[in-house]
């Protein structure tokens, strides 16, 4: 089974390179998708899709596009959801992988604290991006193209 392409939800994505970096060793073509122009290496399997600024107008459009045994690179709880649907694979900046029995008790986490802020009490944000973050991710990239390549 053939891996088509890495979709990267790029606004604020902190592994980009990682993801060229990985996407070139297994010879993968990378979409970046954001609300913004940003630079990106002048690359053949490399692209970058400026979408409109509309609310969620960039996780519309990998949506859209997605298809089975792609993999999305997204912290973004709800768009990984509407991934794991859709057959992709789902990995977080961090290296978390998103999976289908995953994804429910993340949905209900993220509501939960987005209900505890509504109503005052300081939930916190997420940890700082550490370079074991970096390299956890790097990993985790790997293992999760190789699966799909393997038809895991």
């Amino acid at each position: 089974m053939e891996l088509t392409e890495i979709f990267v939800d790029a606004d604020g994505c902190p592994v980009k390179q990682e993801v060229y970096r990985v996407a070139k060793r297994h010879r993968l073509k990378v979409t970046l998708v954001a609300n913004s122009e940003m630079q990106v290496p002048d690359e053949d399997d490399i692209a970058m899709v400026v979408v409109g600024s509309g609310f969620d107008a960039a996780d519309d459009w990998i949506v859209e596009q997605v298809s089975e045994d792609d993999v999305v690179i997204t912290g973004d709880i709800p768009l990984a959801s509407r991934c794991l649907k859709k057959g992709a694979r789902v990995v977080g900046p961090k290296g978390r992988v998103f999976t289908e029995d995953s994804i429910g008790i993340a949905l209900a986490d993220r509501e939960i604290r987005a209900n505890l802020r509504d109503v005052g009490v300081m939930t916190g944000g997420p940890a700082p991006f550490a370079p074991k973050d970096r390299s956890r991710f790097l990993h985790t990239l790997d293992q999760v193209i190789q699966a799909v390549q393997r038809g895991k």
